[in-house]
């Protein structure tokens, strides 16, 4: 049996859940992964609440393997500044003083672990941000220790909330990208170190932001066998020949055309969505296949539809027997 494919529903954030839902199927997904904070509201704790969401589900026969948390968490590792006030809830942004900030991201982040188990799911995906971005291009001069110092960050500020996960058996995804702590597979194995490999760590693997980078977003999956928790199927193009505007984006917005690089609908980008196919077969993944439409020059549910077709067009499942194992004779 083909992996299930699932919308992200962050994208669909203007809309109510059940008119989500009723395009989901309409467009052919088997599931939905949904998106905080616009279609689950972590701070309820009422069984009743949830079990709405349940049977809405339900209603629309659809299956929910993880939820996401990616403006909050955001939140957790950043260095505060008005760019947050636009994607936090105000009750996460508060006065914006940037550690109240984060310690109300931190309690949001643990609430929506409860939020999962009370969902009946076991995956959390998400971003976690990071103090150290802004280092990225190396001058002036960035010596190792303030590197670290980041690293260190970050491990003091999300392994309690790791240590929460774990205690109620529910893992957490970082969606490796740019202005996280991870951010390529370099970046990745180094946010693994430094929460010492915690069980309840692993990655959301998004070849989009991989891709684009110049980073083997395949290798990547063979890298961390056991940490691939899911799965999002992004697309992204970039140019074969020079641009206005090049890797770091230009400070103009995304789909402008002048860009090196821009966010496609799935399979008018660039990415091989069939060797990550084969990788994920190789490593045994058998979660979701999560779809986060974006293309800033497309109708998103033509979009969504033709991704969705082509996601279970490309799946396929491994071979039970090697295939000349028929060859051979007594």
């Amino acid at each position: 049996m083909a992996r299930p494919v699932t919308l992200y529903t962050l994208q669909w954030g203007d809309l109510s859940l059940e008119t989500v839902c009723q395009k989901a199927k309409e467009f052919g997904y088997d599931g939905v992964e949904l998106g905080l904070p616009d279609h689950v509201d972590v701070r309820r704790t009422d069984t009743a609440y949830y079990q709405g969401i349940k049977d809405l589900l339900k209603k629309y026969d659809l299956r929910l393997y993880a939820i996401s948390t990616h403006l909050v968490g955001q939140a957790v590792c950043d260095n505060i500044d008005e760019r947050h006030k636009a994607i936090l809830p105000d009750y996460i942004w508060g006065d914006g003083d940037p550690e109240g900030v984060h310690q109300r991201a931190t309690e949001e982040m643990i609430r929506t672990a409860h939020a999962a188990k009370m969902l009946g799911v076991d995956t959390v995906v998400g971003f976690t941000g990071s103090s150290i971005w802004h280092y990225l291009y190396s001058f002036p001069p960035v010596t190792d220790a303030m590197i670290q110092k980041g690293y260190d960050d970050f491990a003091r500020r999300f392994t309690p909330i790791l240590d929460e996960f774990q205690k109620l058996g529910v893992r957490f995804a970082l969606e490796v990208h740019p202005t996280e702590i991870a951010f390529d597979t370099f970046s990745a194995r180094r946010a693994l170190e430094a929460v010492n490999n915690h069980p309840a760590f692993g990655f959301n693997y998004d070849p989009s932001h991989l891709g684009y980078q110049g980073v083997d977003y395949v290798d990547f999956i063979y890298q961390f066998p056991e940490r691939i928790f899911h799965v999002h199927m992004k697309d992204v193009y970039w140019s074969d020949t020079p641009k206005q505007v090049g890797i770091f984006g230009g400070h103009v917005t995304f789909g402008d055309p002048r860009r090196y690089w821009n966010f496609r609908s799935l399979g008018r980008g660039k990415i091989n969505f069939e060797e990550i196919i084969r990788a994920l077969n190789s490593i045994g993944y058998q979660g979701p296949l999560s779809v986060e439409w974006e293309d800033s020059a497309m109708d998103r549910e033509h979009g969504a539809r033709e991704s969705c077709e082509l996601v279970k067009r490309v799946d396929f499942q491994p071979s039970a027997h090697a295939f000349d194992a028929c060859f051979g004779k007594e």
